[in-house]
C-alpha cells in the first residue's frame, strides 16, 4: 500500500507540472487554459488527500503498536 501511495503521489506531481506548462498565463481562464487550471487544482487536491492518507496510516500504525 505504501508503494502504491508513493506512485500516486508521484503521478499527481507529474500531472500538476504538465498542466502548469499548458496554461497560457496571460489569459488563464480562456479556452484550453481553463481546463489546465482545473487539472492543476484537481491534481493538487489528489496530492493533498494522498498525503493525508499517508499520515493517517502512520498514526494508525503507531496506535496499533501501543
Amino acid at each position: 500500500m505504501k508503494i502504491l501511495i508513493k506512485i500516486l503521489i508521484f503521478l499527481s506531481i507529474i500531472m500538476t507540472l504538465f498542466n502548469v506548462f499548458q496554461v497560457n498565463w496571460e489569459s488563464p481562464m480562456e479556452g484550453q487554459s481553463s481546463i489546465a487550471v482545473i487539472g492543476i487544482m484537481a491534481s493538487l487536491c489528489a496530492l493533498l488527500l494522498l498525503i493525508i492518507l499517508m499520515i493517517s496510516m502512520k498514526i494508525s500504525n503507531k496506535l496499533k503498536r501501543k
